[in-house]
């Protein structure tokens, strides 16, 4: 029995998905699966169980990506094709069973849009794989004792970036002596290239108490760090959705995107924006997506700092 699920090229968009992946590996226990992704996103699968193979879809000219696909399973008799992407290619093979999705205007999140793909009438809790390699290597990166907290002060784009100079002080009210986390590791997490932009984040952070993997770590084994710390707060990133599916108390920092859509999913995960909407960012007059500036200035130290005591104490 061979599944063939197809998922996004973003890496949060993929993490979303991946608890349809594992309610299907749950209930498909004879099933072997073959994943296609976008290249950013496909890493997310190398160590899941019954995994056949990885596909990368590489974009390319003319749909060039998606023949490729046809060509590497059009010789193979599907069980069931799931295609998130909502492609044509999924009617272009054989399957017993297709479970495609359409997108549609809804308010509601992504998680609770993706379960309909499978009519599950609970959301699937995203979670993801790793090998007992990536779980050495991170007991390797992430050493000591005493509480972990995790930080991705970076994004795709400048937009969605909250200040580092918030992240820093946020970061010393946290770890002060009366703080919630006194004295606490502080674990960086982000895309290679991101070091310099938060740069006033990394030298506020004493050495002796930080670990700095931004751009030195692949995602899995992220995901494996993550799972041992005791908070994450960053900006809605893939790496937020990591940490959420990693189930450790998450805090997503929201601006010019959709909380409602893209929010950290998970019972202590917990969405964060400023005095503005995501209309009143987007709305106003000199919006600029490409204009390199940060829309996420209404959110203030305290409003995080406050909301992060209201989850830690639920």
């Amino acid at each position: 029995m061979k599944i063939l699920f197809i998922t996004s090229n973003r890496v949060g968009d993929a993490v979303l998905s991946s608890g349809l992946l594992g309610w299907l590996v749950d209930h498909y226990r004879e099933a072997r699966f073959t994943v296609a992704a976008g290249p950013a996103a496909a890493p997310l699968f190398a160590d899941m169980p019954r995994l056949d193979s990885v596909i990368t879809l590489e974009k390319k000219p003319r749909a060039g990506h998606w023949r490729e696909l046809w060509k590497q399973c059009a010789h193979i008799r599907w069980e069931m094709i799931v295609d998130l992407r909502g492609s044509a290619i999924s009617w272009m093979l054989w399957t017993r069973r297709r479970a495609v999705f359409r997108p549609q205007y809804s308010e509601e999140h992504k998680v609770v849009q993706l379960a309909r793909v499978l009519r599950l009438e609970t959301p699937a809790q995203p979670r993801l794989w790793c090998s007992g390699v990536r779980w050495d290597t991170a007991a390797r990166l992430v050493k000591g004792e005493g509480p972990l907290l995790a930080l991705g002060p970076t994004a795709n784009w400048r937009g969605k970036q909250w200040p580092a100079v918030r992240f820093a002080e946020l970061t010393e009210r946290l770890t002060a002596p009366n703080g919630p986390f006194p004295q606490a590791r502080i674990l960086l997490l982000g895309a290679p290239g991101e070091q310099e932009m938060v740069a006033p984040l990394l030298h506020a952070i004493p050495d002796e108490r930080c670990f700095n993997l931004i751009g030195r770590t692949d995602l899995l084994t992220a995901y494996a760090c993550l799972r041992k710390a005791d908070l994450f707060i960053g900006n809605d990133s893939g790496l937020m959705h990591l940490a959420a599916a990693a189930g450790i108390p998450t805090i997503g920092l929201f601006g010019p995107s959709k909380d409602n859509h893209y929010a950290p999913w998970g019972a202590r995960a917990l969405a964060v924006r400023g005095t503005q909407s995501f209309e009143d960012i987007i709305s106003a007059p000199g919006y600029d997506r490409l204009s390199g500036q940060s829309y996420m200035m209404s959110l203030t130290v305290d409003r995080v700092y406050q909301a992060t005591l209201h989850l830690l104490a639920s």
